[in-house]
């Protein structure tokens, strides 16, 4: 699910728990990460809101509202706040952890 600016409150107010994947086309490690949240969307589908937000392209207030400055950053968001975070490239059983504990 892509992310922007405009779609973030209401995906928000669904109030599951959010996974968030901060990435830039111009980004190698973010290009490595693409395929394992990919895989993670699918397996949580209904459980998890797994959304991916390209910095680039109308993201600026949430790059800023989240103090996002590398890429990839993937933040893990519950009842609205960021309860974990995982800056740069990490393996698929790091993720699945840190949405186990959303969970």
């Amino acid at each position: 699910m892509k992310i922007n600016d405009a779609n973030y409150e209401e995906v928000v107010a669904t109030g599951k728990p959010l996974v968030l994947d901060f990435w830039a086309t111009w980004c190698g490690p973010c290009k490595m990460v693409g395929p394992i949240i990919e895989a993670l969307a699918a397996e949580y589908e209904g459980k998890v809101i797994v959304g991916k937000v390209d910095v680039e392209d109308e993201a600026d207030d949430l790059v800023g509202q989240f103090g996002i400055r590398n890429v990839p950053t993937v933040l893990f968001i519950k009842d609205g706040k960021v309860v974990d975070k995982l800056v740069g490239a990490a393996t698929k059983p790091m993720y699945e952890a840190k949405i186990q504990a959303l969970l």
